[in-house]
């Protein structure tokens, strides 16, 4: 049983588009993926979108007329009003392009445009790990940081199309602070990205920490978040040490995101999360999350204030961007208040 309207997702990344159609209650129906094929450029890949889209709305017996609204969600800078890409660095031939308006003439539905981390944090709010929430925050960690704040039903995305870049909010002030790729320094992305804990091992590693890392290096394996994690899971002090850290830092993120925000929770998304609830080290780590907050937080957000893994995974992208669509067709739809 399948409940109307009906909206669609696309969230573009580096390697793959991923694209979902769902009904108002955010049941998947159809689901299809395509190479982004980045050097081709946009144009030629919302081409490809919208034949995917048709392709994969008639094996479910629709049309593109049946599509209430789409969600488009990708990466980098962005002016959101205009519908404008403006920056992303792993989509380096897609600078400055009017990618809702193309998506819109290609299918002929309308389109809502959103940051990729935004729409990822709406879909844990709609469907996921913040869904009994009336606010919520996502903090991604993988190679970078990124995330997305929700309050009262609202992303916020701020006057110019910047808010909720979690990321780069400030956790060290001092001069010679962690530096990220483009020079400013301090930033939690710095210490608590998946390219951070490599840097920060390998500096452990230079100064003469001892860890069974090096035994693995020098067979040949490259030095990965992965494997700091699978060496903290085996008892390797050095790599458990840098786990720790690392929940450490998030947890001085999310102080300050709490007490910006007071959100019902802070979910914990992205590829390192060190197994998630699943796993012992994951579950040490969010733990250690915890204790930082209940340290640093004030007791009313400390106490309440949910931390939790993200559940949606990798479908968060599509699934937010489909959520996003669907919201801004309800409001337009809503009947007026009569009297």
């Amino acid at each position: 049983m399948t409940t109307p309207p009906f909206f669609i997702g696309v969230d573009v990344g580096g390697t793959n588009i991923k694209l979902g159609l769902v009904d108002d209650e955010g049941r998947t129906l159809a689901y299809s993926k395509i190479p982004t094929d980045e050097p081709s450029g946009p144009s030629s890949a919302m081409r490809r979108v919208a034949a995917e889209l048709r392709a994969m709305l008639a094996e479910v017996g629709m049309t593109m007329s049946d599509v209430a609204s789409i969600g488009l969600a990708t990466p980098g800078t962005m002016d959101i009003d205009k519908g404008l890409m403006l920056e992303a660095h792993n989509l380096p031939h897609w600078f400055n392009f009017p990618i809702r308006h193309t998506l819109e003439e290609e299918t002929g539905a309308p389109v809502v445009l959103s940051n990729d981390a935004n729409a990822a944090a709406f879909g844990e709010y709609w469907l996921g790990s913040g869904r009994e929430f009336k606010s919520m925050v996502l903090l991604t960690l993988g190679t970078g940081v990124g995330g997305g704040i929700i309050v009262n039903d609202s992303l916020v995305e701020g006057d110019h199309s910047f808010g909720s870049e979690l990321g780069h909010i400030i956790i060290d002030y001092n001069d010679d602070a962690r530096a990220i790729p483009t020079g400013q320094r301090g930033h939690l992305e710095a210490y608590a990205s998946g390219t951070a804990i490599v840097k920060r091992t390998q500096e452990a590693l230079d100064a003469g920490e001892k860890s069974s890392l090096t035994v693995r290096m020098k067979s040949g394996e490259k030095l990965t978040p992965l494997m700091v994690a699978e060496e903290a899971e085996r008892g390797d002090e050095l790599s458990l040490l840098i786990v720790m850290e690392t929940a450490k830092y998030v947890g001085i993120g999310a102080v300050s995101l709490m007490h910006t925000i007071d959100p019902g929770a802070v979910v914990l998304g992205g590829a390192v999360n060190f197994g998630g609830a699943d796993a012992p080290l994951g579950t040490m780590f969010i733990e250690r999350v915890r204790e930082e907050v209940r340290r640093r937080a004030f007791p009313v957000p400390a106490k309440k204030t949910a931390i939790r893994f993200a559940s949606l995974g990798a479908d968060a992208g599509y699934l937010g961007a489909c959520g996003l669509a669907r919201q801004s067709y309800l409001r337009d739809h809503q009947a007026p208040v009569t009297s």
